[in-house]
């Protein structure tokens, strides 16, 4: 499963995820740290990862520049690095659902309350 993770969401994650996350990279490790969301969504597209991030934006560049990059978008507010990893390890048979669909949408996860 190839995800890059956004800005906003710590390279700590990297090593928190369980082995199912493989081949997953934070913006700042490829080279991206105080990256445009447009740079960000461009290298996505060029090195077939799908962003996970909490920022709308790339919402918007999915809108207007359709996939790839496929988006996970956290829409969650603010979350700790840990209960980022237990969503996304909670919804793991969605996102590999989601990233081999040929769907142009992107897959919003919401943190049950």
């Amino acid at each position: 499963m190839n995800l890059l993770f956004d800005q906003n969401i710590s390279p700590r994650i990297l090593k928190i995820l369980p082995p199912q996350f493989s081949n997953c990279e934070q913006v700042r490790f490829v080279g991206l740290e105080n990256s445009s969301d447009i740079e960000v969504f461009q290298f996505a597209k060029k090195n077939n990862y799908a962003v996970v991030t909490f920022d709308s934006d790339f919402v918007d560049l999915n809108a207007m520049y359709g996939t790839p990059p496929k988006i996970v978008y956290l829409n969650t507010g603010n979350l700790t690095t840990k209960n980022i990893s237990e969503l996304l390890l909670n919804n793991i048979m969605r996102i590999n659902q989601y990233l081999s669909s040929d769907s142009d949408d992107i897959l919003e996860l919401i943190k049950a309350h």
